[in-house]
């Protein structure tokens, strides 16, 4: 079920109407969240949700064992069959097809073909996502960081809630838990909110998303020997912006809808294409994933602690596995390894550079004319240092979503070639997709909390007239976006 849908449209509007109708009733409109968040899960599969419960009843009991054990040998033994357990879940269904790809490409380049066990295995949905959901909550329960549940419909609905269940943010149980056991209220601020995250999601899903990809990017990708060096570099930059638009109107609709239903989502993405670095892409790109790679895999490695070799060890290899994360394929492995040297180097130069005059001196400038020269010349080789690194960070993300978006290496590889021929008259950018790509990038700059602002210049509408701009806002976003609803790219994953 697809949020962009008169499908889900329906859906939402009984779950609301029947959820508030229950908010005095805690046991029962918690089952009855549970309840819908897996018919909406089924809608794709029904079988999967098999194993969405076979998950949150191993992950159940394994926070119990951990509540219950006190001795710190067997905690860690349950601690590591839990996450053990979750990762070949995980790992059968997302990477035995990969594995066994390139066992028998092993086999036939040492001349030892043999007959290997091949299986059609669907992808269930969101897979990924409640998988980390779970593999959390067992480790922060392990480390005392969350109480262990004693109720299992209170963690089935953690790790299945529908608004993030096949997309994320990924959520921590010390965030969502509390909530369920506290008195949901609707404000007119949360209506609000909620309203401007739904209208500006959907907008971005498939207004600029959508044109974006069957205009121009999927086109590019195809067959990028096709075309001439301006429609590829524009192609990249136009896919920069269609997996942020896609992936980001994902979460902000999770949000809305999540805030409409009384509960609170930590933001997911923070202007990424503003970063000044790669560190600082990482942390506003994909938040809750790079926070749950930092406090799950980044830091039990040893982080930055101990010998400076070892962080730029761990660095790499939770990069690298952050791209394993994303997809079983060799580009997005190559993905990893290129964010982790490249964040390895930056943080090399750093340590390496000098700091300037006016940074050793603490900015003590003085009153005098000498102070006020040396103030403003600080303040403009800030802006120009900062300008380029914003520059030059957003091209190296774009040189590797070519990695990350390309079906096989030799697309990639043909796709780079082909940035060398600007003979070529481009075919295929127009003024309107340009419009698009270097519009979207300028919306970056905005102020991070215009959606806060317009919410609170909105509550004095009242909710009626909020629910007509949401339902205008619908009709405005189908009438102006092309025709058909494409999945969200990061349901693959």
């Amino acid at each position: 079920m697809l949020f962009p849908t008169l499908d889900f449209a329906v859906f939402f509007l009984v779950v609301f109407t029947i959820s508030w109708e229950l908010r005095r009733q805690f046991e029962a409109r918690k089952l009855f969240l549970l309840a819908a968040s897996y018919f909406f899960y089924g809608y794709w599969d029904w079988r999967f949700t098999g194993l969405l419960f076979t998950s949150s009843l191993l992950n159940y009991w394994a926070g119990c064992l951990l509540q219950r054990c006190e001795e710190d040998r067997k905690r860690r033994i349950i601690v590591a069959i839990a996450v053990g357990l979750n990762l070949t879940i995980l790992g059968f269904f997302k990477y035995y097809g990969f594995f066994l790809d390139t066992l028998t490409d092993l086999l036939v380049r040492l001349e030892i073909e043999r007959d290997l066990p091949f299986l059609e295995i669907i992808l269930p949905v969101g897979i990924s996502f409640f998988t980390f959901q779970g593999i959390s909550y067992v480790v922060d329960v392990y480390r005392k960081d969350a109480q262990a549940v004693k109720s299992l419909v209170d963690l089935c609905l953690y790790i299945s809630f529908f608004p993030q269940l096949v997309a994320g943010p990924i959520v921590r149980a010390a965030h969502f838990l509390p909530q369920l056991n506290t008195a949901p209220r609707l404000t007119q601020r949360q209506i609000a909110f909620g309203i401007v995250l739904i209208l500006s999601g959907l907008f971005k899903k498939m207004v600029i998303a959508n044109y974006l990809a069957t205009e121009l990017v999927d086109k590019v990708f195809f067959d990028p020997s096709a075309y001439g060096a301006v429609d590829l570099a524009i192609g990249v930059y136009a896919y920069a912006v269609q997996i942020y638009c896609d992936f980001s109107g994902y979460s902000d609709i999770a949000i809305g809808i999540a805030a409409l239903l009384g509960f609170q989502f930590d933001r997911n993405f923070n202007q990424p294409y503003r970063a000044k670095s790669l560190q600082d892409f990482w942390r506003r790109w994909h938040i809750s994933l790079s926070t749950w790679l930092r406090d799950y895999l980044y830091k039990p490695l040893g982080g930055s602690r101990g010998v400076k070799s070892l962080a730029y060890r761990n660095i790499i290899i939770t990069m690298v596995l952050g791209g394993v994360w994303h997809g079983a394929a060799w580009t997005f492995i190559l993905w990893g390894v290129f964010h982790g040297l490249a964040i390895t180097i930056e943080r090399l130069i750093r340590e390496l550079k000098p700091q300037p005059v006016f940074a050793l001196a603490g900015h003590g400038y003085g009153d005098d004319a000498i102070g006020r020269v040396l103030k403003v010349s600080d303040t403009g080789g800030r802006f120009v240092t900062n300008f380029t690194g914003v520059l030059i960070t957003f091209n190296l993300v774009c040189f590797s979503w070519i990695l990350f978006r390309s079906p096989d290496l030799d697309t990639a590889l043909a796709l780079l070639r082909g940035l060398s021929d600007w003979a070529v008259a481009p075919e295929l950018t127009t003024p309107f997709l340009g419009v698009l790509v270097f519009g979207s990038l300028g919306s970056q700059f905005l102020p991070g909390d215009w959606a806060d602002r317009l919410a609170e210049r909105l509550v004095a509408f009242g909710a009626v007239r909020l629910g007509l701009m949401l339902g205008v806002g619908l009709l405005l976003i189908e009438a102006v976006s092309p025709e058909g609803v494409a999945p969200f790219i990061y349901f693959q994953f």
